[in-house]
């Protein structure tokens, strides 16, 4: 069974920072990618950034030069920092991993950028 814990959310004011950290348990892990997704109030759950094993990453377009996903597949941890914060960014963070071809989420961290 993959559990996946998120950590590190809370209110920040725009122009802020935070940084979410995810840890997955679970013995053997092949994990072959690491996600971050985020749905805001009334919105659909989407893409903000991944990690490949190798270290390729990808980020959505309005987080690039501000976000910052790291991990280790190794550790099965997987981190995103996010800087300057604005109220758009205001949504639940999940984190996902990848193994053997299947998604696991983590239960979601809720992120308010609010002065």
């Amino acid at each position: 069974q993959v559990q996946l814990v998120e950590s590190g959310g809370g209110l920040v004011q725009p122009g802020g920072s935070l940084r979410l950290s995810c840890a997955a348990s679970g013995s053997g892990l092949n994990i072959a990618a690491m996600a971050w997704y985020r749905q805001a109030p009334g919105g659909q759950r989407e893409f903000v950034a991944n990690m490949f094993v190798g270290g390729k990453t990808y980020y959505e377009d309005s987080v690039k030069g501000r976000f910052t996903i790291s991990g280790a597949s190794a550790k099965n941890t997987v981190s995103l920092q996010m800087n300057s914060l604005n109220e758009d960014d205001t949504a639940v963070y999940y984190c996902q991993i990848v193994v053997g071809g299947l998604p696991y989420w983590g239960q979601g961290t809720q992120v308010t950028v609010s002065s």
